[in-house]
């Protein structure tokens, strides 16, 4: 007999909807100025999940750029490490998004959603 490995659902749990993947994104170590590599985040219009191998330390300021898939709109904030998940991630919370941004965050959002539900 075969065992399956469940894995956690957070969907449910979360605060807000998730976009999983802005077009690009770059992001920098406040006062470093070097770019750092990155993967496509999970996005929300509060914050942000950052696959990245460079550790950050919690409360460290970024500078983020990055492009909405759909929308092609172009999003530039700073943000706050909330929390660092060494070799993984970090998770961004935004500081001083330009209100503009978040609607078009949450534009994005919920047309990433209404596709996914007519697929179905």
């Amino acid at each position: 007999m075969k065992r399956v490995k469940k894995t956690k659902d957070f969907s449910a749990t979360r605060r807000e909807l998730r976009l999983p993947q802005p077009l690009e994104i770059s992001m920098n170590y406040e006062g470093n100025g070097e770019n750092i590599l990155l993967r496509p985040p999970d996005l929300s219009v509060h914050g942000m999940f950052v696959n990245t191998s460079t550790h950050f330390p919690e409360g460290a300021v970024v500078v983020l750029r990055f492009r909405l898939t759909r929308s092609n709109v172009e999003v530039q904030t700073r943000g706050e490490v909330r929390y660092c998940l060494p070799g993984i991630g970090i998770g961004v919370e935004f500081v001083g998004i330009r209100p503009e941004a978040v609607r078009a965050i949450e534009r994005e959002i919920r047309a990433s959603y209404r596709t996914r539900t007519t697929k179905k």
